[in-house]
């Protein structure tokens, strides 16, 4: 935002402010001089409440609530309604209802009214209205809107009001300091200050010097906008971002996921044929212990055997001996009975 220099106010006539007899010595401070029966308003001073007027405005506006622009004067009419329109901002231009801020819920039903109104004007029925009955709707329309027109799209308090001079909006002024709403004021040499949480001094009679004043106002208001904008697309863009990394991170989980039992049912297969191949290969471990031991059990029935038949085959010699021995024996015996009959025979 270009800030303003002396010449700008100097040209536009800000420093000129009431005759001496009309001032207000709460403005004293923000006075530079007397001349010619009118007191001259320091520059220096307005310029550094306005950058801090404009920078509490900015911030206002970046958070996302509303500003009121409160002008009812001839002179502030024209440039308060199309800078407040232009920047889609509440305003007040004809006449300020007494409750429009402390008494605001009456407020909002005449709103709803006008807003049913228009609706009806919308409406193919508005055309079987009565000639009479269609005046009385858009007389009574046209009322409201010049009334609250510039409240229309108001649904809530404002957060802030920028009011051109104070005396004549004292009825805003104590609204709005009954409600704690931050007041944005120009005050003139003939005004309180007081009053104002950020007073800018300045001649608030002349065209000029409020057309300047309230542009720089808006443009800051204007920056607060760009800048929730530009909030608002950078938290969109974090959101999406945040967004594709959660969905990133879910397929890359579902991924794993997937895996994961495809590995277990790989592991559960495994252990399944471990576990089949575990028995096959005690089965196989058994056999052959039961081969083995059936080996062991051949060769010991073998070797059972084998000793069976040489004890028999021993047994049977030792048997035989014996009765070889009869034989023998008594075929010695027959020989000599033999012998001894052939002896007797001899004889």
């Amino acid at each position: 935002m270009t800030k303003l220099t002396y010449k700008d106010l100097l040209d536009a006539g800000v420093h000129f402010g009431h005759l001496t007899r009309k001032w207000d010595p709460r403005m004293a401070p923000y006075i530079f001089m007397e001349r010619n029966g009118i007191h001259i308003i320091d520059l220096n001073k307005t310029l550094a409440t306005l950058d801090e007027a404009s920078n509490a405005m900015r911030t206002i506006v970046r958070s996302g609530r509303k500003v009121m622009f409160v002008a009812t004067k001839k002179q502030a009419k024209s440039i308060v309604e199309e800078e407040a329109v232009r920047l889609r901002m509440p305003y007040v231009t004809e006449r300020w209802l007494g409750g429009m801020l402390t008494n605001f819920t009456t407020i909002r039903k005449s709103l709803k009214k006008l807003s049913s109104i228009e609706k009806l004007m919308k409406d193919e029925s508005y055309l079987n209205l009565a000639k009479r009955e269609r005046l009385m709707v858009t007389r009574e329309k046209e009322k409201l809107n010049k009334v609250l027109g510039g409240i229309s799209e108001l649904t809530r308090l404002p957060a802030a009001v920028f009011i051109v001079d104070v005396k004549k909006e004292h009825i805003a002024v104590k609204e709005a300091q009954k409600l704690n709403i931050p007041i944005f004021a120009m005050v003139d040499t003939n005004s309180n200050p007081t009053v104002a949480d950020f007073p800018i001094p300045a001649n608030d009679d002349a065209y000029k010097s409020i057309d300047i004043i309230v542009k720089y106002i808006t443009k800051a208001v204007e920056e607060g906008l760009l800048e929730r904008k530009k909030d608002k697309d950078e938290l969109r863009l974090k959101q999406e971002e945040d967004e594709k990394r959660q969905m990133d991170e879910g397929t890359q989980r579902e991924a794993v996921a997937e895996k994961k039992p495809a590995t277990r049912e790989k592991k559960v297969g495994e252990a399944k044929e471990e576990k089949k191949s575990e028995p096959k290969d005690d089965a196989k471990a058994e056999t052959k212990t039961v081969a083995k031991i059936d080996t062991t059990k051949s060769t010991e029935k073998t070797e059972e055997k084998v000793e069976a038949k040489v004890e028999e085959k021993t047994e049977a010699k030792v048997e035989e001996k014996p009765a070889d021995e009869a034989k023998t024996k008594s075929e010695e015996k027959a020989k000599e009975t033999v012998e001894a009959a052939e002896d007797a025979d001899k004889k």
